[in-house]
């Protein structure tokens, strides 16, 4: 995808061909930062703080992070202290867990003096990978937009949080059949959410499709079922960072509500994931998927631009006042109209699941 023109990924080598270099996604809107990350520890501290998000780039994030890691010391020991250090960052997304296993099931079997340009060479089959499967999925989702077509108005696509390509490698989940329709010329807007508490559409979402050059408008959380009331919504497609066997999708927090009031108004709901996404050890999202619960801070605090063009942050509840802060909610297969994925679209059910990948039966 483009930034103003000119095409990034979201995680790349630096020229020196070991260390890394991410978009610190913390400092978007207001500037483009980007930085080099050179030992696991600091791969460690972007993902935990955010610098880099979302389950797909997550995951490749952690792979390079390994990658780091080896460079440095590529010991046994090393190597699985400092793998359990990057698995115990973020615990919601499945795609960290899954990057790691692939890179331990690979190195595990590879002699020390072997393992680091293995790591590397594994760690850019995950990313490129992530890549096709995402330009996938919004071939796959595309479809759903042109179907939406109305003479002389827009399809208007509702989405939440950020699943774009700044939350992959390149391309995004979510957003990838919004950027597949701007690119073939289709007249699309977006309804995006700010995604309280750390406002990821207001801030991410946004901004790339600024960049990009896609339509759109930022929502208040909470109008998007007054939107779908006055039929000014054509889909919802949101991203996801776990899925179980069953269907059932976790996501930030506030996705179960836009489910619940897109069912209410018979309004499609749909969820774009790779297949990496899919949790195939679990069924019940509600009962076994660990809910992040992040710092109360990034609910009493807020950070903006002032008019000076200064980056402050300000305190907008009470002294005193608690606050607690799930990062994520699921939402049940029975309000998910289908599902998105590299090998096209399915029921959110555990049939629909195993037809596109039946491998797993």
């Amino acid at each position: 995808m483009k930034i103003d023109g000119v095409p990034y990924r979201s995680i790349w080598l630096d020229e020196d061909g070991w260390s890394v270099r991410i978009i610190d996604q913390t400092r978007l809107p207001w500037s483009l930062s980007i930085l080099r990350l050179s030992s696991a520890a600091e791969m460690a501290e972007a993902i935990r703080t955010m610098r880099v998000r979302g389950a797909p780039l997550i995951g490749a994030a952690a792979a390079y992070g390994l990658c780091l890691a080896l460079h440095d010391d590529p010991s046994t020991e090393a190597m699985e202290r400092d793998a359990a250090m990057l698995a115990g960052t973020r615990p919601t997304a499945v795609n960290l867990r899954w990057a790691l296993d692939r890179m331990l099931t690979r190195l595990r079997n590879t002699r020390p003096e072997h393992r680091l340009a293995a790591a590397y060479a594994e760690a850019a089959a995950i990313a490129d990978e992530d890549v096709a499967q995402n330009e996938a999925i919004g071939r796959h989702g595309v479809e759903l937009i042109r179907a939406r077509q109305k003479p002389g108005r827009p399809v208007n696509v509702l989405t939440h949080c950020n699943a774009g390509w700044i939350a992959t490698v390149d391309w995004g989940t979510a957003l990838a059949p919004i950027y597949s329709a701007h690119n073939e010329g289709i007249d699309v807007h977006v309804w995006v959410d700010e995604t309280r508490p750390r406002n990821q559409g207001a801030s991410l979402t946004a901004w790339e499709l600024g960049s990009h050059g896609v339509a759109h408008t930022v929502i208040a959380d909470n109008a998007g079922g007054h939107l779908m009331q006055h039929g000014k919504v054509d889909l919802v497609i949101v991203g996801t960072d776990r899925v179980t066997r069953g269907g059932d999708v976790a996501n930030k927090i506030g996705t179960y509500l836009k489910a619940l009031a897109a069912h209410d108004n018979a309004v499609p709901f749909w969820v774009a994931l790779p297949s990496t996404t899919i949790d195939w050890t679990i069924t019940d999202g509600i009962a076994e998927i660990p809910i992040e619960e992040r710092p109360a801070t990034e609910v009493t605090l807020m950070t903006g631009q002032t008019e000076t063009g200064a980056i402050a942050t300000i305190q907008v509840t009470p002294p005193g006042s608690g606050a607690a802060n799930p990062a994520f909610d699921v939402t049940p297969a029975r309000l998910v109209t289908g599902l998105i994925t590299e090998r096209g679209r399915c029921d959110a059910s555990p049939e629909g699941l195993l037809k596109l990948f039946p491998e797993r039966a």
